[in-house]
């Protein structure tokens, strides 16, 4: 028989802990997500992983908001975030700092996740888009690669949070637990 392991067992970092802590060199940039729930559920992901950043971008909402809060249940008060009015500029700044840009979107050459090469060297900016028309077309211009999630249902996608779930643990898995 397995016992559930209670809050304390889990021995979670404190807010403090977390901030000083040494973070996955990975930027989450988000494109113009709507759903507040996404886009807590996104920073509760980029807590776990202990991911450097959060770039909201276009018309994503931005902490503090109850609803985002609602889902994101203080990971928007660990993980640092900025907001950019213009995903295109953002990009720009990104890669000279020296992020591999990757978006993470179905295109006409996108590689499917389990097949792109993750570099544990590398700094990765991850960009995921709009629910319903994705990221925009200039960003993925301007984005080095672009990765898709194999799906073999009925559907052609997922909602934006369970995306960045599978591509977030993907990543985590490959550069730091390096398995």
């Amino acid at each position: 028989m397995m016992r559930k392991l209670s809050t304390t067992e889990l021995n979670r970092k404190s807010v403090q802990e977390f901030k000083s802590s040494g973070k996955t060199p990975i930027v989450v940039v988000l494109d113009n997500v709507r759903s507040l729930n996404n886009i807590g559920s996104i920073f509760r992901t980029a807590d776990a992983f202990l991911l450097e950043s959060i770039y909201l971008c276009g018309i994503s909402a931005t902490p503090p908001h109850k609803e985002i809060h609602k889902t994101a249940l203080g990971a928007e008060d660990t993980v640092e975030w900025k907001y950019f009015k213009d995903t295109n500029s953002v990009i720009e700044t990104l890669k000279n700092k020296g992020y591999v840009l990757v978006a993470i979107e179905q295109t006409e050459h996108s590689i499917s996740l389990e097949k792109f090469p993750i570099n544990p060297s590398q700094k990765y900016a991850l960009i995921f888009g709009n629910e319903v028309k994705g990221i925009q077309q200039e960003v993925i211009n301007l984005s080095e690669q672009c990765v898709e999630i194999p799906q073999f249902g009925t559907k052609h996608s997922f909602n934006v949070s369970v995306s960045a779930g599978i591509v977030l643990w993907e990543w985590y898995r490959r550069m730091i637990l390096k398995t």
